[in-house]
């Protein structure tokens, strides 16, 4: 079974639980054909469990689901009618609870229906790979293997995957390059030990956080002020966290690893504290029974008190000084501090990161390949911006090694096991441009040969890794434009914006008109790509006002004028411009898209014409493309009337609608259906470059400009004016709300001018920006742009 000929043509999942469902939901957003499995229901639809499970589906938030009707795709069955279905799937994901006697059950019932080269892989967050093989007849082990997903799914990067002894290496490779590439996911290979590398270490820091909170008689509310972004970490922090996931879950993920790791030194901290155990039987267990450690009462958020064993108001906030060591930059400087800082609240911060540091040095060559594997599993399964190693290397390792071994010494570590004896050998940490060591045999091992990762020009990288920057062609304190460094890549250059959020400020407009007249000149095209999202929130709303005040508003209409011309330069250029879109397109920078050649964008892309949220419409051609692209559609039916295309359109923009995924993108009109959905962002552009290189092996031309569109015109307007006199006088929107679409219908219509008008695509921006100004010159846009620059919050006015 040769990486070269294997092919999944469809997917079956068993266990249609939180987890079984929605890795259905995933696989079907990917355009693989699922088929959800469940016990037959009692009563009623044989199959009326997953169903259930698939309506549950479309109620979640954030949703599971790329587009609502990727439901669809997802075919219900049950155990006791269609186990002959999974003869027809080549990968079968088990997804049943978390009980080793129910999964050796099942296996045994489903394993005479598997296809002769049909993946078996179970999802378990720790239950032993090894032993759950062994109820698998002898025959069949060699395609059975651990894939552990992270919750939700869709949105986890991490997909920790996981051999039996007797696992094919070429099944793993095959089923690593499908979750790489079709689910796009960040796959850690995983030994076969007790909650495997994520959980193993990040569950072991939440126990850490929690006996430091006890210890130093922190609050909840503080030690979650602590442990958020302030230390690289989520939102949500630990506690929140907790809530999150449900606290029974997390006191069951504890109790597994307090069965399962008798041996390990830290093992009497693998207890659940009194406090959880009291949430818990009395029903309050998180965010799904809306009390926990936190709760909310009315508008406020409430926190535990232990000691009253009642809820209070959560006021938590860092110390003054505490807060400005972890604004320093340095990380050596930052860690000193806080040892040497007296501070409950700093003494806290060091401890858990010692422990952490301690625990992972320690557990290093018995849970992971290497140190690498353990810091992308902490990036992809929790959350945190640096993994232990990453965090232990950049502050100074043998520094950080001397003052934990102090602390173990002084017998302020939790536990007194000594770090291993690789941690002193010299080293200055333990990744490189090399790779990274592997405690397991100890050496330094390199990133993966396998050949899905030649797709990964960027990959994520480790501290202490190099990435070539490829070779500058032009420069400029706005953009960038480059090729990689092999001479294949020289045909396609890249197109990179160096300005905050990627905004587009009139020195990135200049940036792009110059990079696609270099690209006609000497190139056979040009991807226009950033090496981190956000592809570009729009246009720069702090340039804009500054032009505004400054030079007044002819200087923004000549602003707005020369957007438009670099939009048309790159619609019309004469190779092809391709978008490669990871994260935001908003506003202008979606109006950029929908202007290039083609689109490659990953799936988590949020993509819309957002400027009503300020007050204004799109003016960079946005309204211009729906226009043209409504004509287009109508030419297809009986009546030829765009206003059937407009108006859908038009509710959009009005409501600054985005998109909630690259594939929801397309049914709002944003990206076409030709563009292509690449579900690993790190993919996008391999598969960008790839996409322009075809267009230009095909000869690309652009399009001939269109010489007479038809418009809505004042009839048009005028039946999206009643749409907008309803939700006036319904209270659901503003004066200044009915002024602002208004202005928009009148861009998307063509202008007040007879309906059914033949225009060209300069008139219809030319409307735009007209309408466009006008807004800017109302005080309440100018108020609803200051709020948003101030607050970044959009202002009802």
């Amino acid at each position: 079974m040769s990486q070269s000929n294997f092919i999944v043509r469809k997917v079956a999942v068993l266990g249609a639980g939180v987890m079984g469902a929605q890795i259905a939901a995933h696989c079907a957003n990917a355009n693989v054909p699922v088929v959800l499995f469940d016990l037959a229901a009692r009563e009623g639809d044989p199959n009326g469990i997953v169903r259930k499970a698939l309506d549950g589906l479309k109620k979640l938030e954030p949703s599971p689901l790329a587009t609502r009707d990727r439901v669809n795709f997802i075919e219900a069955a049950n155990y006791d009618q269609h186990l002959d279905k999974l003869r027809g799937c080549d990968v079968i994901i088990e997804a049943i609870a978390e009980k080793m006697e129910w999964k050796r059950d099942l296996y045994a019932k489903v394993a005479p229906f598997l296809g002769e080269h049909a993946i078996f892989a179970t999802n378990t967050s720790g239950l032993s790979i090894n032993a759950l093989a062994e109820a698998f007849p002898a025959a069949l082990r060699s395609r059975f293997c651990g894939v552990h997903f992270f919750n939700p799914p869709r949105y986890m990067q991490l997909v920790e995957l996981i051999p039996c002894a007797g696992t094919d290496a070429a099944l793993l490779d095959n089923l690593e390059t499908f979750l790489t590439t079709t689910l796009g996911k960040g796959v850690v290979r995983a030994l076969d030990t007790p909650s495997f590398v994520a959980n193993r270490v990040g569950v072991f820091s939440i126990l850490a956080v929690m006996h430091h909170t006890q210890r130093l008689d922190l609050g909840f509310d503080a030690v979650d002020a602590l442990t958020g972004p302030l230390i690289g970490r989520p939102k949500s922090a630990t506690y929140r966290t907790a809530d999150v996931v449900g606290l029974d879950t997390m006191a069951h993920v504890i109790d597994s690893m307090a069965d399962t790791l008798v041996d390990d030194p830290w093992h009497k901290f693998y207890g659940n504290p009194a406090w959880l155990k009291a949430l818990i039987a009395k029903g309050a267990l998180g965010q799904k029974t809306r009390a926990g450690i936190f709760t909310k009462k009315g508008k406020d958020i409430l926190v535990l008190d232990v000691k009253a064993q009642d809820y209070r108001p959560s006021a938590g906030a860092v110390e003054p000084e505490v807060l400005a060591i972890l604004k320093l930059k340095n990380p050596a400087e930052k860690f000193a501090r806080l040892r040497e800082h007296a501070s409950a609240q700093a003494q806290f911060l060091w401890s858990i990161y010692r422990d952490v540091f301690h625990y992972a040095a320690v557990h290093l060559g018995s849970i992971a390949n290497n140190a690498r594997d353990v810091d992308f599993a902490m990036r992809w399964g929790f959350g945190w911006s640096q993994g232990p190693f990453e965090t232990w290397q950049a502050a100074g390792w043998q520094e950080i090694a001397a003052a934990v071994k102090a602390d173990i010494d002084a017998g302020r570590a939790m536990v007194a096991a000594p770090l291993p004896a690789w941690v002193f050998d010299g080293r200055t940490g333990v990744h490189s441009g090399e790779g990274s060591y592997s405690a397991k045999t100890g050496s330094i091992q390199a990133r993966s040969p396998l050949a899905v990762y030649c797709r990964q020009w960027f990959p994520e990288r480790v501290l202490g890794e190099q990435q070539d920057p490829g070779i500058t062609l032009f420069e400029n304190d706005a953009v960038r434009m480059w090729h990689t460094a092999e001479a294949s890549g020289r045909d396609i250059p890249i197109l990179s914006f160096k300005s905050k959020m990627c905004s587009l400020g009139p020195a990135v407009v200049e940036g792009i008109i110059e990079a696609v007249a270099r690209a006609e000149s000497g190139h056979r095209g040009l991807v226009i790509w950033q090496p981190r999202p956000p592809f570009s929130v729009g246009a720069d709303l702090l340039a804009a006002g500054q032009i505004l005040k400054t030079s007044g508003i002819d200087a923004i209409d000549k602003f707005v004028a020369r957007f438009q011309q670099m939009a048309m330069a790159v619609k019309y250029a004469q190779v092809p411009v391709v978008a490669a879109v990871n994260g935001l397109a908003l506003g202008g920078g979606c109006e950029l898209v929908m202007h290039c050649a083609k689109t490659v964008a990953a799936l988590e892309s949020y993509i819309g014409l957002v400027e009503a949220g300020v007050g204004l419409i799109p003016a960079g051609g946005g309204c211009k493309e729906f226009a043209l692209r409504a004509f287009r559609a109508a030419q297809g039916t009986a009546n030829k009337d765009p206003f059937d295309f407009i108006q859908p359109v038009f509710m959009t923009i009005a409501m600054a609608r985005a998109s909630k995924s690259a594939l929801e993108a397309k049914e709002l009109g944003f990206l076409r259906e030709s563009d292509v959905v690449a579900f690993n962002p790190h993919e996008l552009l391999y598969v960008a470059k790839a996409q322009a290189r075809a267009l230009a092996d095909a000869g690309y031309r652009p399009r001939l400009r269109p010489v007479a569109i038809p418009v809505a015109g004042r009839n048009g307007i005028a039946t999206l004016e009643m749409m907008l006199a309803n939700m006036k006088e319904g209270g659901m929107i503003s004066a200044h709300d009915y002024r602002v679409a208004k202005a928009a219908a009148t861009a998307l219509c063509g202008g007040d001018i007879e309906s059914g008008s033949l225009v060209d695509e300069e008139w219809l921006l030319a409307v735009e920006r007209q309408q466009f100004v006008a807004l800017l010159k109302t005080g309440e846009t100018q108020q609803r742009v200051a709020h948003m620059l101030e607050t970044g919050k959009p202002l009802r006015n």
